[in-house]
């Protein structure tokens, strides 16, 4: 099997050609024409098996399918760990480089305040680890002292 097998855009296609890939890896091959469907996918498999795209290239074949029109984000990830939060940003990047997507990344170690501000801007995806997403969860959402 290719990658050309899986249905995907061209735009996709050639990102990862540029990026020497061309064969799928197991965990790919047997998680990402499930989740073109729109199934809902539990995989695991060992470090550097290529998890990160085997979710991320379905996630960009939506938004080429049915680009986001609106303000809010269309994908949420959660990454537990600030480390591993900023490798996806870096692996959407990669693969999204022939196709305009907008993403934000929300994690601890940063000011809240600034983060607030970026996440609150039209985006497509947004990356976030659970402790500083509750954070923005719970600002937005407590009663204002007025209430």
């Amino acid at each position: 099997m290719t990658f050309d097998d899986l249905m995907l855009d061209d735009k996709l296609l050639d990102a990862l050609a540029s990026l020497r890939f061309t064969t799928p890896t197991a965990i790919q091959e047997a998680s990402i024409p499930f989740i073109l469907e729109g199934k809902d996918v539990l995989a695991g498999a060992a470090t550097g098996t290529g998890k990160t795209a085997a979710f991320v290239l379905p996630a960009l074949q939506m938004l080429i399918d049915e680009p986001n029109n609106g303000p809010d984000p269309k994908i949420l990830v959660l990454a537990p760990t600030r480390e591993l939060a900023f490798q996806i940003q870096n692996v959407i990047t990669q693969l999204a480089r022939n196709i305009k997507v907008n993403t934000a990344i929300v994690t601890g170690g940063f000011s809240q305040s600034k983060q607030a501000n970026y996440a609150q801007q039209a985006c497509d995806i947004v990356i976030a680890t659970p402790g500083r997403l509750l954070n923005f969860c719970l600002l937005y959402t407590s009663p204002s002292p007025r209430d």
